[in-house]
């Protein structure tokens, strides 16, 4: 069996290959355009590029989330989307590079960061044992350290579970996973807040970095839904990706749909509410000179029309309507993101640069390009698990595609 699953796999290359190069090819062409925007306007490049750098991380980051989840509980989805959320994990390395140009825009993208502003500003100055540049760049690579150290962790052991009927390494996962999902939410709070919230440094929130995290489980269940289509007509995955698991899928996004709402929402009502100064101008910015429209879209696009969507088990059974549903997602991602960063920048009102649309392009392809090759370097599905079962499984998908 396990032979016949590496075949499989191999057979499946030419078509990583050739979505790697398309991938590389557009993220190529858009990193051209990009360049020359840098030189074209030196600030809005960062804060395009801090835009994009967040987005595309997060998938990064939502792999390793869910991927330890699985560890935790296991399910079918799990090993349904395993390797996909293996192959996420391992662009970590990449987002660490590319990473860089923001720590070398921190004095075009960060206010806390002049030395200046923060000597005529007493709040600054109380929170500058934390935002500063040197301290910023040290958490910045304790943060890809300690993501990177579990990533590296998980994939050499689901490596040699592999090559071994052992159950040691199983183990070894679901051991790294418990502590290791708390110690992933802890320091992206941190990150959440140095890389977006500190934009603003005098406004805060306690529920921000879970509005955040939640985004990126959001993005990456969107994902994996494209991807897992994609791959579901293909075998091995084919007996895994049956279509009661792309329905589930659906149905977590459902889920994570409700829960960005809701914790949104939340923060909302309790900052409208209190109505201090030193909060509510945050939404007040974003609430006025055509950013509105782009707050309607977001309740539209990311909570309403998914949601009635995803709660009617027949619509999302429907293949072309659950793909849409992640395609649109997606795009309501970097919406969000977008809706949250760039009015920092220009409080005169809505604004959008080309910028904000190539710069997510180029490290997109970028990051397609490593994620679509480390696909095609092992097997789809995870060989030697002793939770499950393969071969019946793969009976009981042909039945349910049949």
């Amino acid at each position: 069996m396990n032979e016949e699953i590496i075949r499989q796999s191999e057979a499946l290359k030419p078509q990583f290959d050739s979505l790697r190069m398309k991938a590389l090819v557009c993220g190529l062409v858009a990193s051209a355009f990009a360049i020359l925007g840098l030189f074209l306007d030196h600030d809005q490049f960062f804060r395009s590029y801090l835009l994009a750098f967040i987005y595309w991380v997060s998938l990064s980051l939502g792999s390793l989330l869910l991927l330890m989840v699985h560890h935790l509980v296991g399910g079918r989805w799990g090993f349904a989307l395993r390797r996909l959320l293996e192959g996420g994990t391992r662009t970590l390395l990449l987002m660490f590079v590319l990473g860089i140009p923001v720590l070398l825009g921190i004095h075009e993208l960060y206010e806390w960061s002049h030395e200046d502003v923060v000597a005529g500003d007493e709040i600054l100055q109380k929170k500058a044992v934390f935002l500063n540049p040197t301290f910023f760049v040290i958490r910045y690579l304790i943060y890809f350290l300690i993501w990177g150290a579990m990533a590296v962790l998980l994939n050499k052991w689901t490596a040699e579970q592999d090559t071994t009927t052992e159950t040691s390494p199983t183990r070894r996962m679901q051991i790294l996973s418990g502590p290791g999902v708390v110690v992933f939410v802890l320091i992206t709070t941190f990150a959440a807040i140095d890389w977006i919230m500190s934009l603003e440094p005098h406004w805060f929130s306690t529920i921000y970095a879970a509005i955040f995290i939640i985004g990126q489980m959001l993005m990456t269940w969107a994902f994996m839904t494209l991807v897992a289509v994609q791959l579901s007509r293909c075998q091995p995955l084919s007996a895994l990706l049956t279509n009661e698991r792309l329905r589930d899928l659906g149905t977590f996004m459902l889920g994570f749909v409700m829960l960005w709402a809701y914790t949104s929402f939340s923060q909302f009502l309790i900052i409208w509410s209190g109505n201090l100064p030193e909060e509510i101008t945050w939404y007040y910015t974003r609430l006025q000179g055509g950013w509105q429209n782009v707050g309607y879209l977001l309740v539209a696009f990311h909570f309403g029309v998914p949601m009635v969507l995803l709660v009617s088990s027949r619509l999302k059974a429907r293949i072309p309507i659950l793909v849409s549903i992640a395609a649109g997602l997606m795009v309501m991602r970097l919406l969000d993101l977008f809706w949250i960063t760039a009015p920092a920048f220009d409080k005169s009102g809505f604004t959008i640069h080309w910028l904000d649309v190539v710069l997510p392009i180029a490290i997109g392809g970028l990051w397609l390009f490593v994620f679509y090759g480390q696909l095609s370097k092992r097997s789809l599905v995870a060989l030697n698990d002793p939770r499950f079962d393969f071969s019946a499984l793969a009976a009981e998908g042909e039945q349910a595609h049949g």
